[in-house]
């Protein structure tokens, strides 16, 4: 997955996804330069569920929307994909909690993450 959009000022940003193995990422590019990631596992199991746990953007690049943009590709990706989405981390979390009605309209899936979740990108960490 490679999307182009345009940030907040008007350049080309690029989303990507880059799957490796248990972890992955999806990143963003401005220009080409790394600016931000939102890193997510997919455990292992009979559910098919992306663990979305952290998201952040290079403070260079703030104020130009790219979490946001970074959010919505996440979110598109995952409903595409047909995931259940996990947020554990809290911008996804925040915005799922204010917007969870319209990602479930568009066909998306989540739930809210357990204590396992958290377990689980423990391990994948290590």
């Amino acid at each position: 997955m490679t999307q182009e959009l345009t940030d907040s000022t008007g350049v080309s940003v690029t989303v990507t996804v880059a799957p490796a193995g248990l972890l992955g990422a999806y990143i963003v590019s401005v220009d080409g330069v790394h600016a931000g990631r939102a890193d997510f596992i997919d455990p292992p199991g009979p559910e098919d569920e992306r663990i979305v746990f952290h998201t952040e953007v290079d403070e260079q690049f703030a104020g130009r929307g790219l979490a946001g943009l970074l959010l919505g590709e996440v979110l598109m990706d995952i409903t595409r994909r047909n995931l259940t989405l996990v947020p554990v981390c809290p911008l996804f979390g925040r915005h799922l909690k204010k917007h969870g009605d319209e990602f479930r309209a568009g066909g998306g899936m989540f739930r809210l993450p357990r204590p396992a979740d958290f377990a689980a990108v423990t391990r994948a960490g290590s």
